[in-house]
């Protein structure tokens, strides 16, 4: 059975690779792709890749975005923009190769940076508990199983692994630039929080981020996925407040309503309130909220 396998050129990712093969795995597709960001190494990160495929006797899948002329466009971050491009790219090549679960080599620090930069951003439960070993991501008609296998492992895990095994791989020199806020909290905040407490730190926020990861399992099981076109605001009414707004989260999303966050979920959620003194609420994109005759619909 084939499996897509994301592959940066990092070492990460070729650590990923190497190890997935050692355990048998050997239909593998490797996808990369270029993000323009770094000129002439961006080109080789995917020379380096396609050779790496090609030594393995892989398929290889390679495609390229304009990152940062996207991110300019769209008016979201280079980070944000460069993460969506890829899982778009990811999405095309499941349906392309009829094979929907791709390994990713995420892993236990970038879980621990992931939860502290979501929760700097005031995340609610759904974004502390962004990064699960096992996901679905729906994308373009695409639901794209995400897995990844090296989330218990550390990076110092990694490094040792790639040097017992002499693997070779490309450095990203970005990583240590602290323009970027997930480099200020790798290179800074972390360090100093270590430095400061004089405790594990890391191991603390790791065990939290699981925690909420498990917990927002169960929540999100708790509300069915719906199509439909309306929401029933008594039946919205009836349920706990953490549940109607995980029921508007996923109505939404099954709306294709994009950047969904606190701030709207708990607008359309006051619409189903008794007191409200208002029927509408305003969407992105020029789109609407309404509330009418006991439904609450978007138009």
């Amino acid at each position: 059975m084939p499996y897509l396998i994301g592959v940066s050129g990092g070492r990460d990712s070729v650590a990923l690779l190497h190890w997935l093969i050692n355990l048998g795995y050997r239909k593998l597709i490797v996808c990369h792709l270029n993000h323009q960001l770094r000129g002439r190494s961006s080109d080789a990160d995917a020379g380096f890749v396609k050779n790496l495929a090609a030594k393995y006797e892989l398929d290889f899948e390679v495609g390229a975005a304009n990152v940062r002329a996207f991110a300019k466009k769209k008016k979201t971050s280079v980070e944000t923009t460069a993460r969506n491009a890829r899982y778009s790219f990811f999405a095309k090549n499941a349906k392309r190769h009829g094979c929907h679960t791709i390994f990713l080599a995420h892993h236990a620090d970038d879980l621990v940076e992931t939860f502290l930069l979501n929760l700097i951003r005031g995340a609610g439960l759904t974004g502390l508990a962004a990064m699960r070993d096992v996901s679905i991501r729906h994308i373009g008609g695409v639901d794209l199983k995400i897995v990844r296998p090296l989330l218990p492992a550390w990076r110092k895990d990694i490094d040792k692994y790639v040097r017992e095994c002499h693997l070779k791989f490309r450095e990203d020199a970005t990583n240590k630039k602290l323009a970027a806020t997930r480099n200020r909290i790798r290179n800074r905040i972390i360090p100093y929080l270590e430095k400061s407490l004089g405790r594990n730190v890391r191991q603390n926020i790791w065990r939290t981020a699981v925690i909420a990861a498990e917990e927002e399992k169960w929540l999100d099981s708790e509300v069915p996925d719906s199509a439909n076109a309306d929401l029933s605001v008594p039946r919205l009414r009836a349920l706990p407040v953490a549940l109607q707004r995980r029921a508007i989260l996923k109505w939404l999303r099954a709306q294709n309503m994009p950047d969904v966050g606190f701030d709207i979920i708990e607008r359309v959620r006051l619409l189903a309130d008794r007191e409200a003194s208002f029927a509408k609420v305003n969407l992105p994109r020029d789109r609407h909220v309404r509330r009418r005759a006991g439904k609450i619909f978007i138009e």
